[in-house]
Order: structure tokens, then C-alpha cells, then sequence
């Protein structure tokens, strides 16, 4: 087994909208906890992810056997979404997914972090983003302070 516990990185499709939506709600509870109570169920968050994420963004998932294990979603160059199941953290899956979207994203990346996930925050500097701005919580449903990130590749 390799280091990365044999994970792929493929495309999702619709028939994967229902787990996504369940490690998207797993995560945030786990990641988040400071972030107000989820008020969608699972199966208003699955509709969301078909019917939204999923036609509006590319979308990878990352598979380790036969379960998925995690997602990323780019929006043009907007890193909407990354996020894994909360027992696959520090495993480098979510590298792994952040390696495909930038392949994807030749011109670089911005995406946006709630200024308390210090471990979202402290992952992507890793990775090389910088901070290029910070907003109150007004443009996000949270209403809590976030950093919008940038990611601009090495010069060839």
C-alpha cells in the first residue's frame, strides 16, 4: 500500500451526490464546531450537492478501495469546496485532491476560510497560498469572519 493509503482521484458524477453530502455535513461538524447548527437534513444537502455543486463546479473525488473519502469543487478559479470524512484527516487525501485541482487550475487559485479553522488555514499555507484579504462574515450565510487565500503556481 502506498503512502497515500492507495487513493484515487477521479471525477464525480450525480451518483455520488449523497456521500458527498454526507462528508460535507461530517466534516463541518467535526472541523467547524464554533459554525451555528446545520439546519438542512441530509437529504436537502444531497439535493444542494446534485443539483447545484455538481453542475456548477468541476468535482474530484478521492476513492480509497471502493469509498469515496473525500471531495474538492472548483468554481472557475474558485476552490469552493474541499473537504474530507473526519478519520481520513492528516492522511494526505486532502493533498492529493488539492494536487488535482491544481492541475486544473494553470492560473492559479483563491478560495475562502473561516478565520477560526486554523487548521484549514495552517494546511493551505503549507500548500502555498497567501492571505490577500479578510471580510467581516458578510458575504458568507455563516455571518462569521473569513480570509479569502490565493494560490498562484511557480513560474516555469
Amino acid at each position: 500500500m502506498s503512502e497515500d493509503g492507495g487513493v484515487r482521484i477521479r471525477g464525480a458524477d450525480g451518483s455520488d451526490a449523497a456521500v458527498i453530502a454526507r462528508i460535507h455535513l461530517a466534516s463541518r461538524a467535526a472541523a467547524m464546531p464554533y459554525l451555528p447548527p446545520q439546519r438542512r437534513g441530509p437529504e436537502e444537502v444531497t439535493r444542494w450537492v446534485r443539483d447545484v455543486v455538481l453542475r456548477r463546479c468541476r468535482v474530484w473525488v478521492a476513492v480509497r478501495g471502493t469509498e469515496i473519502t473525500g471531495y474538492a469543487a472548483l468554481d472557475g478559479d474558485l476552490l469552493d469546496h474541499l473537504y474530507l470524512r473526519p478519520d481520513v484527516r492528516r492522511q494526505g487525501v486532502g493533498t492529493l485532491l488539492l494536487d488535482e485541482v491544481r492541475r486544473h487550475s494553470p492560473d492559479g487559485l483563491v478560495l475562502h476560510v473561516f478565520q477560526r479553522n486554523t487548521d484549514a488555514r495552517a494546511f493551505y499555507q503549507h500548500h502555498g497560498f497567501t492571505v490577500v484579504g479578510t471580510d467581516d462574515g458578510a458575504r458568507n450565510m455563516e455571518n462569521l469572519p473569513d480570509m479569502t487565500l490565493r494560490w498562484i503556481p511557480d513560474p516555469r
